[in-house]
Formats: C-alpha cells, sequence, structure tokens
C-alpha cells in the first residue's frame, strides 16, 4: 500500500520531503523514559504557544501532549506529540474543531497544513482547524513530535519470488532492513500501526476537550481515521475521506478492490484509442496487444536503455495506471500508446517516468503499512494472491499497486496488528471524494457505514480538498460543520 499511496502533486509527495527544512529533531520531542508520566485521557491540556518553525504565516500555534508508546500501558514508556492548530478567524467563535492529516504516513503534518492549508480558509471562518505530527516518523522527514530514528530510504518494489526459496531469501531480506530499524527503538518500531495513531488521536480529542471528533482524512490519512472509527465509533462527530485506501474488507477482497481500479483505469485508455485516430494503437485490440506485451516482458524483460534498465510486465502495468490516473486524455496518452509500439519493438525506455528512479516503489522500511496490511505467510499464499490479481484485473493487476506489503512486508518482525476490517455500527455517515486514481477505493470504505456518501470527480488528481476543488471543499465543509450530506451521485 503503501505502501505508500503514490500522492501526486496535491497531497504529500515523498519529494517535499527534500523542500522543507527542518531540524535534525527538536529536544521537547525525544522519547522519555520516564515510567510515570501522564497516561492518556488523564486530564492533560493543550498549551498552545509558538510552532518550532515559526507560524508558517498563517497563524499556527503548537502544543505538546505526552502519550504512551503502548496504549494497553498507559504506566509505561512516553513520547510527545506536537500537535498544531490553525486557530479560528471568525468573530463568533469557534464551533469546534476539525482534526485534518494530509497522507503519506509522514510526520510532518504541521508544516504541511502551514504551506498548503489554503483550502481550510472558509471552513476556518467557523472552526479550529486541528493536526499532529506522527509518532516515530524519522528525523530526515522533519516533523517535531518523537521520531523513530532510522534510514527510510527508497527502495524499489521487490521481484515476485518464483519458489519457497526465493521467498524465504525475499522474507530475510526484508526482516533485515526492519531489525535494522527497530533497533533504533524497539517497543516504537512495534507500535507504529494506524490503530497506534489512531489512540494517539484520541488522546488529542481529550486534550482538546471535545466529546467527538470532526475528521478529515486524506490520502493514507484516512487509514488512520477507518481505524479511529473502528476502535472510538462512539466518538466520531463526522469522518471526511478524501483518496484513500480501503481499510475495511477482509482478506484479499481489499486488494481485489485495488487490483479492479487499476483496470477501470486501464479501460478508459482502451475506449479511448479506441475513438481517437491520434492514439498509436487506434484501430487495434488494445487490450489484447497489452496483456501479450506484459505478458512477454514478465517472461524476458524489455530493456529501458534511456535509464539503463529492464522492465517486466509488472513494471509496464504499474507505469501506465500512474499515468492513466493523473492524466487526462490527450498527449500524455498519446505518448503511452508511443511507449507501448516501442516497447513491442524492443525498447520500453518511453515507460520510464524518473531515471533517476526508473523502479515503482516508496520509501522502506514500511512501519505503518507492514501493521496495517495482511502479509503472505509463504510463497503458496502470496502466489495464490498474486494469480488472483491477476485474474480479476487481467490488465493491471500485476502491477502490485496499493496492495506492495504483499512482497515487502514478507518477513516482517512484527505482526500484523491492525489487519482491515470491518466498521462497527454506531460509526454516523461519512462523505467521501475521489478522483480516477481512488474514488474506487475510497467509495468502497465509505459505503461499508450505511447512510453515507462519496462525491465523484471524473478527472485525474489525489486530494481533492487540498488541491481546492471548490464543489468538494463546499461539500466538506458543510457536513464538517452541519452534518449534512450531499445527494448520493454527487459529482465534483
Amino acid at each position: 500500500m503503501h505502501r505508500r499511496p503514490a500522492a501526486t502533486a496535491a497531497v504529500l509527495p515523498l519529494a517535499l520531503a527534500a523542500a522543507l527544512t527542518f531540524p535534525p529533531g527538536p529536544a521537547w520531542a525525544q522519547e522519555a523514559d520516564a515510567a510515570e508520566a501522564p497516561a492518556a485521557g488523564s486530564g492533560q491540556r493543550l498549551d498552545w504557544g509558538a510552532c518550532p518553525e515559526g507560524d508558517y504565516g498563517t497563524g499556527m500555534e503548537c502544543a505538546t501532549l505526552r502519550v504512551p508508546v503502548d496504549h494497553d500501558r498507559p504506566r509505561g514508556r512516553h513520547i510527545t506529540l506536537t500537535v498544531g492548530r490553525l486557530p479560528e478567524t471568525g468573530r463568533g467563535g469557534a464551533e469546534g474543531s476539525v482534526v485534518v492529516n494530509p497522507g503519506g504516513p509522514i510526520g510532518f503534518s504541521i508544516a504541511y497544513l502551514g504551506a498548503y492549508g489554503d483550502s481550510f480558509a472558509g471552513l476556518r471562518e467557523h472552526m479550529d482547524i486541528v493536526t499532529w505530527d506522527l509518532r516515530g516518523a524519522p528525523n530526515g522527514q522533519g516533523g517535531f513530535s518523537t521520531p523513530l530514528d532510522c534510514d527510510w530510504r527508497y527502495a524499489a518494489t521487490p521481484a515476485v519470488p518464483a519458489d519457497q526459496a526465493a521467498f524465504a531469501e525475499l522474507a530475510a531480506a526484508n526482516r533485515a532492513v526492519a531489525q535494522e530499524c527497530r533497533a533504533a527503538g524497539p517497543a516504537l518500531f512495534d507500535h507504529m500501526s494506524s490503530a497506534d495513531h489512531a489512540d494517539d488521536l484520541e488522546a488529542i480529542r481529550a486534550a482538546l476537550g471535545e466529546r467527538r471528533l470532526n475528521l478529515h482524512m486524506t490520502s493514507y490519512g484516512g487509514v488512520i481515521g477507518q481505524s479511529y472509527a473502528r476502535q472510538y465509533p462512539d466518538r466520531v462527530r463526522t469522518l471526511y475521506l478524501d483518496g484513500t485506501a480501503d481499510h475495511t474488507r477482509e482478506g484479499d477482497a481489499v486488494y481485489e478492490g485495488f487490483a479492479r481500479d487499476g483496470d477501470t483505469a486501464f479501460d478508459r485508455f482502451a475506449d479511448w484509442c479506441a475513438a481517437e485516430e491520434s492514439c498509436a494503437l487506434h484501430g487495434s485490440d488494445v487490450a489484447e496487444r497489452w496483456r501479450a506485451l506484459t505478458a512477454r516482458a514478465d517472461a524476458d524483460p524489455i530493456p529501458a536503455p534511456v535509464a539503463g534498465v529492464h522492465y517486466t510486465g509488472r513494471d509496464l502495468e504499474a507505469t501506465a495506471f500512474a499515468v492513466l490516473t493523473a492524466n487526462r486524455p490527450g498527449a500524455t496518452w498519446r505518448e503511452l500508446a508511443e511507449a507501448v509500439l516501442a516497447a513491442e519493438d524492443g525498447d520500453a525506455s518511453g515507460f520510464v517516468r524518473d531515471p533517476d528512479r526508473p523502479f515503482p516503489g516508496f520509501p522502506q522500511p514500511g512501519v505503518v503499512e507492514c501493521l496495517d496490511w495482511n502479509r503472505p505467510a509463504d510463497h503458496a499464499q502470496m502466489a495464490a494472491t498474486v494469480a488472483r490479481l491477476s485474474e480479476v484485473a487481467p490488465n493491471t493487476g500485476g502491477r502490485l499497486h496499493m496492495y506492495g506489503s504483499i512482497l515487502t512486508c514478507a518477513g516482517w518482525p512484527t505482526p500484523v496488528t491492525n489487519p482491515p476490517g470491518p466498521l462497527p455500527e454506531g460509526v454516523p455517515p461519512l462523505l467521501g471524494a475521489g478522483t480516477w486514481s481512488d474514488f474506487g477505493s475510497t467509495s468502497r470504505a465509505v459505503a461499508s457505514v450505511p447512510g453515507s456518501v462519496s462525491i465523484v470527480h471524473d478527472g485525474p488528481g489525489h486530494g481533492l480538498y487540498w488541491n481546492g476543488n471548490a464543489c468538494v471543499v463546499a461539500h466538506a465543509d458543510t457536513y464538517l460543520r452541519t452534518r449534512e450530506l450531499p445527494p448520493p451521485g454527487t459529482g465534483c
């Protein structure tokens, strides 16, 4: 998943970490060894003051909150969360708070809200906008909460192992990477799931003095939001999910949904090529040619000389999905069709989006995702899942996009502590919004709660609210303030 759901320019692109400047770890956020620190919900209140990096020109205020590493052991070791707030700007006093998370899962939410929170201006006239830096984000990613200081370096998604011996080798390699990170803080490493972040969120609710929370959760933040609703259904007033992963289905069903979303995107491309004479594949069976190409590449990877690499069919599928969900029909889609032609002739260079990072991947280790998503125990389980995904989505199911934990979390030393599962009765109706890349997964999560509504944007992108889609912003603001939902089938 994943880990990280790959964000577009909208929400938490990983390159943003380099663009924002953060100190190597504020003293106020270092992990504490005290065993008698105050427990979460023990009457702590937030003492708002200056933020470590200033107010970002927005009036941002910050406070700290002590929480247990393990919320099931409230008298055990504690860490420090840093909470940020954009105070209400109206004259009638705040109607309450909206707690937001922009995704990632990356730890610099305060800086992100300060830099990119313009879309909240209207809501801020009535409510405080609150966020927090996630526990455990490494120093290199910024953020002001207690870090887990290890190397989350970029890594390509590994190949699917051919047999049990290869699976064991992959699991051992994953375990070695994880153990290196775990050594920096074993207890914190073991408590980095979205369920742990949800427990932190409950502590923030108590410290805010709110009876119930209004939650505005985007991208991977939506997994935290779903986890909070699962654990604290009676503490949710509103929950807005924007471009998120579905964390409500058990077993392979959640992965099958992601796979089908990819084929929906490919079908859109095939239909366009059938109607558009400028498409280099016009007049042919696009899906048949595509499946022949990816099968050939899986058997004998195709060179991409521009990057000095070879691409498998899975690599081609991952790139195609990214292109087709991030761009409207036009020049980029024509380039994809031309890349298919060139790859058929033995040169896959047209599929290289970034020569410095030519393969799909994400920062590892997946200290959050590997605790949030089920993983195979052996090669037989992995092979069955991979085969099933290719069966339900023959054009893109092999890409393993959004379910990379099948590969990258095999052998993880910490068990899955927050697997996907249904939301309980008592969760109030949700509001969702999504684009070509994420409406499917968002709407499935939202539909799991009766009476909920999802807004569809018929176009590319990721993070509609943060990108300032005025229609989505208006509906979300109304919902967060009044709990009023738009009509089913609403489009923006």
